[in-house]
């Protein structure tokens, strides 16, 4: 049955990404078979092998190690606010976010991460039919995150074409940035954000390559990487440390609106027609949540946290999950990849907004195709937490 569901699934997916193409004629089917073997074979090798069981047991160890670390810091500014074993959300799962932040600085600094991201870029170019520029953005965003990568290819913003760019755009909001998965590592379970960084990754090619197909030429196939202007390794340092703040008061910021305002709503429906407006999404999400794999007993809850994810953003969706304890453990597996990536109505003005700041007549065209790119990299979403389905 779970093999039914998960072809069902696919097929689901494949054809709402077929309804919007640009030109389905030129789909490139064969890409397309390749990454789905990777991505199954990817998918058993994390959530069903002891190997993958040990992967994750080490990326989970090093962020935990990482965790730890800045919880040094933390205590040392704020310590005493909280009650012993009590530490609020904002210190305990947010203020992380400046330390990672400032290691990820140090490793740009040095050049690991400029050298990793190229090589692993040119080899997954190689796999995806695409070009240099599309697979080094989608690597680059899982490091970089999905605005502060567009400065990194600012000399080439305002050349790339209209269909290039929707394909950029696409891979920023269908991953997550590395200097918040440790956050999400204390709201879910490590191995769901490992699977959903990697089973992402491809699925941004694949659902971009149905809903707009083209062929890079050989001469148009250049990536030209924006070298960050020189700082002393202090000056560096410091702003880095000072951009994972701003992210981690960001994330609190929308946080605290996002949680109020649903409540609110949530009250004026049940005050009107009796029903919260979370239920009423989960209704709307519950096929969806089906065809993931998801038993129908419980998909209505589990789509209600798939729409509130996307209406609001992952943070706000996380913590949504820990309201619903009846879900059994094969469920929470699902949804919790499904939540990992910043495909939300939010993320479509960050990237506009970022997009903007390089190129005003970019920014512009980003913004016309913004729910396009939402739906986009919802049914990534979908598509990864389907073949997550398939193995847990």
């Amino acid at each position: 049955m779970k093999i039914i569901i998960a072809i069902l699934g696919l097929l689901v997916v494949l054809g709402l990404a077929l309804i919007i193409s640009n030109d389905r004629k030129h789909v490139r089917y064969r890409p397309l078979a390749v990454m789905v073997l990777l991505q199954l074979v990817l998918g058993y090798i994390l959530l069903n092998t002891g190997f993958g069981e040990y992967l994750v047991r080490g990326v989970a160890g090093v962020f935990d190690a990482l965790l730890g670390y800045a919880g040094a810091g933390i205590e040392f500014v704020f310590g005493g606010m909280a009650n012993e074993g009590a530490g609020p959300f904002f210190l305990n799962v947010l203020l992380p976010i400046v330390f990672i932040s400032a290691l990820i600085g140090i490793l740009q600094y040095i050049k690991v991460l400029p050298i990793l991201v190229h090589y692993i870029g040119l080899v997954l170019s190689k796999v995806n039919g695409m070009g240099k520029l599309e697979s080094y953005n989608a690597v680059a965003s899982a490091i970089l995150g999905q605005s502060e990568v567009f400065i990194s290819i600012k000399r080439q913003i305002k050349l790339i074409p209209k269909h290039r760019m929707y394909t950029l755009c696409a891979s920023a909001m269908s991953t997550v940035s590395m200097s918040i998965v440790g956050a999400y590592m204390t709201m879910i379970e490590s191995r769901y954000v490992v699977a959903a960084i990697v089973l992402n990754l491809f699925g941004g090619f694949m659902i971009a390559s149905i809903v707009n197909p083209y062929t890079v030429k050989p001469e148009e196939d250049i990536l030209e990487v924006q070298e960050e202007e020189k700082q002393s390794f202090f000056e560096m340092l410091g702003e880095y440390i000072m951009d994972g703040f701003k992210v981690a008061i960001t994330v609190a910021a929308m946080l605290l609106g996002f949680v109020a305002l649903i409540a609110m709503i949530n009250g004026i429906f049940n005050t009107i027609i009796g029903i919260s407006f979370q239920e009423l999404l989960g209704y709307l999400f519950a096929p969806f949540a089906f065809v993931m794999g998801i038993p129908w007993a419980e998909a209505v809850d589990a789509g209600s946290i798939m729409a509130t994810k996307i209406v609001s953003n992952e943070f706000v969706a996380m913590l949504e999950l820990t309201n619903f304890p009846a879900l059994s453990e094969r469920t929470v597996g699902i949804v919790s990849v499904f939540l990992v990536s910043f495909a939300n109505f939010s993320s479509i003005g960050i990237i506009a907004g970022a997009v903007k700041g390089l190129d005003e007549k970019q920014g512009n065209t980003v913004a016309r195709f913004g729910l396009k790119l939402l739906y986009g990299a919802t049914l990534v979403s979908v598509l990864s937490a389907t073949i997550a389905g398939l193995f847990l």
